[in-house]
């Protein structure tokens, strides 16, 4: 059956492609961008971010912010949203296989960092265990945006470590470049001799717009250094429709999308006595979008998103079912742009939230519980000449009732102030202070229970309180024609820091190693950053070299280390950028991680090599057609992420190499 279904949708993805191929060569309007540049190239090197208030661009914002778009984003892009950010300095990744990693941001992941589609919550499950998936398809988007550092002031609790924001531009807000574009991709990746395949459509014309888009992925289990990693075989699809009007009052629009994801649970394998553990993922998300332009006096613009959404995964133990976990969640928020108070200019909004999750089965190591949030918040930037300042506060009231126990409420407040000193035109340092709440998540408050995935008996404590960060940041930043390079290092204190901690004690029906929930003060403490040189643009081409690295510390009170903090990395990027052809060659050196928590094992250093070589073969005004192969870990090196609980298990992919076709159109 499930040969039968794969052999169905790898049709119909084929189908998709070459539909897609047929209609650029049917469209004879299209036009070039504002740059010059052809539709769906993107070339640009500045782009909005839709992550934050008042529409502005990566290098306009005073608090650290990076964007993954155009083909920096088709270099970068894996199978998990993790994985695909993971080259950005401070983010790192889960890593659960091949299937399943959730960013990390500055050694602080799960419920601390939001995972957003446009701008709204993900509502999957997959902070409440390693071992389940995120549910946004990487390949799909038009941009990903990472917020670092605390977030909580536009996102409320859940951000209070950053936010990853997937933009999937399904609804539009203006009118279209041309009217008939897309992008469509077919790859294949040797490593686990796996097929990959997408295409969007965009069309529309005076006052509305139309979108679809779809994927199918098919991969086998994936060579290690030496054999292959059992049970790590993956097959994901997804899809999407949606649709919006607009003119110069606003815009309005809907869309509906679905994914899906069936995954082995490579820590689980299971052998001739015993089945192996996969997992089956479900979502369908509804999103509507509004917004008006100067609807009243002195209110410049008015945005207002909606996202509901219906979780479901099981995971089966062979044939049969283990445990189910269900989520239901709405989300609302809205978002004034006021206008301008002399030199300042800001927005303010509302956003309010409920889920219900709930699990059945023998491994419900967590109860139904049903959560609740609403908050308010207001952000203001003023400039001046060299200056400029930004001033921000929200507050936020949360509630989570669950199955088997009272209810607990938690009132929140995060305020944040931030200032950039412009020293010349190409440099200029920032300092961003940050007091942000969060509230414990079900899984911390609730859970009690044997968590097979992770091989663990977690135990949560519903008297856990708020946990409360303040944070300082120094950035620096430079850039000229040939340099461009921005530097960070921030101090976090946690007062109530929540960790899960390894007891060294097992529990005696299910004979598995216990792990509590715990709270405690803790600080972090990290550096960052990244430098490109523009080593030469002549006859020969475009040459960059890019060096970049992060190194992030950890310690509870008492100077105890936490468990699973990223270990420091180093990289360098060589690039080049010829008429039809472009190449680069990097490689990134972890380094070893041997401050560990108790019971923790450590990680050894490890240096990944990857290349990529792309051909444009046939470039028109109306199309762009090339040809890729790309390589990660080519020196197949034995590599352990210090942030996977199943790191002894599970190691990180070998040598693997990709090749695949894309058009643009």
């Amino acid at each position: 059956m499930r040969t039968t279904r794969r052999i169905r949708h790898l049709a119909a993805t084929v189908c998709a492609v070459l539909l897609a191929a047929a209609a650029h060569a049917q469209s004879t309007a299209a036009t070039d961008s504002p740059d010059g540049s052809k539709r769906g190239v993107k070339t640009l090197e500045t782009v909005t971010v839709t992550g934050v208030p008042l529409g502005q661009g990566a290098e306009d914002i005073i608090a650290p912010v990076a964007v993954l778009f155009g083909e920096e984003l088709d270099a970068r892009k894996a199978n998990t949203l993790g994985e695909t950010v993971s080259s950005i300095p401070g983010v790192t990744t889960t890593y659960f296989g091949p299937g399943v990693g959730r960013p990390i941001v500055r050694g602080l992941d799960g419920p601390r960092v939001a995972v957003l589609s446009g701008g709204l919550n993900s509502n999957d499950v997959s902070s409440i265990s390693q071992d389940h998936a995120v549910a946004l398809e990487p390949f799909l988007a038009d941009q990903i945006e990472v917020l670092k550092g605390p977030s909580s002031l536009l996102y409320g609790s859940g951000a209070i470590g950053g936010v990853v924001n997937v933009v999937d531009g399904r609804i539009h807000e203006s009118a279209l470049d041309t009217p008939l574009s897309g992008r469509a991709e077919l790859r294949y990746d040797a490593g686990s001799n796996g097929f990959t395949g997408m295409s969007r459509v965009d069309a529309g014309g005076d006052g509305y717009a139309v979108h679809v888009d779809g994927l199918y992925r098919d991969t086998g289990n994936y060579d290690l250094p030496k054999g292959k990693l059992a049970n790590s075989d993956l097959n994901n699809q997804s899809a999407a429709v949606a649709g919006s009007i607009f003119g110069d009052w606003g815009f309005a629009g809907a869309s509906v999308s679905r994914y899906e994801s069936d995954y082995g649970n490579p820590a689980e394998p299971g052998d001739a006595s015993e089945p192996g553990v996969t997992l089956d993922v479900e979502q369908t998300r509804y999103d509507l979008r509004a917004g008006l332009t100067r609807p009243v006096a002195g209110i410049e613009r008015v945005e207002l998103s909606f996202g509901h959404t219906d979780y479901k995964h099981i995971e089966f133990e062979g044939d049969e079912v283990g445990t189910t976990f269900l989520s239901d969640g709405n989300e609302l928020r809205l978002e004034a742009t006021h206008a301008a108070l002399g030199t300042w200019h800001g927005a303010l909004g509302v956003q309010g939230g409920s889920k219900q999750f709930e699990a059945i089965g023998e491994e419900a190591f967590v109860p139904g519980t049903r959560t609740r949030n609403v908050g308010v918040f207001v952000i203001e930037q003023g400039e001046w000449d060299r200056l400029k300042l930004e001033l921000g506060a929200r507050s936020d009231f949360q509630g989570s009732n669950p199955d088997n126990g009272g209810k607990v409420s938690f009132a929140l407040l995060s305020a944040s102030a931030g200032a950039r000193w412009k020293f010349s035109e190409q440099v200029h340092v920032s300092l961003n202070l940050d007091r942000s709440q969060r509230a414990p998540a079900e899984e911390e408050l609730f859970a009690n229970g044997p968590h097979v995935a992770t091989a663990t008996f977690e135990i949560g404590d519903p008297l856990l309180g708020k946990e409360t960060s303040r944070q300082i940041e120094l950035g620096l930043h430079y850039h000229s024609d040939r340099i461009e390079a921005g530097f960070s290092a921030y101090r976090n204190w946690f007062d109530n820091f929540i960790f899960l901690a390894d007891t060294g004690l097992t529990d005696d029906e299910s004979e598995l190693p216990i792990r509590t929930w715990l709270q405690s003060d803790a600080i972090f403490r990290g550096i960052e950053g990244e430098a490109t040189w523009h080593v030469a643009d002549n006859d020969a081409g475009k040459f960059d070299l890019r060096v970049y690295g992060d190194r992030v510390r950890a310690t509870r009170s008492g100077g105890v280390n936490l468990p699973r903090i990223p270990a420091g990395r180093l990289g360098a990027e060589f690039t080049w950028r010829g008429e039809a052809m472009r190449a680069g060659v990097g490689a990134v050196h972890t380094f070893s991680q041997n401050r560990n928590a108790a019971f923790e094992t450590e990680t050894g250093d490890y240096t990944l090599l990857n290349a990529n070589l792309t051909y444009t073969f046939l470039d028109s005004e109306s199309s762009s057609w090339e040809a890729f192969v790309q390589g990660n870990n080519l020196g197949n090196a034995n590599a352990r992420l210090a942030t996977s609980v199943v790191k002894d298990r599970v190691p990180l992919p070998g040598r693997n190499v990709a090749v695949g076709l894309r058009v643009y159109f």
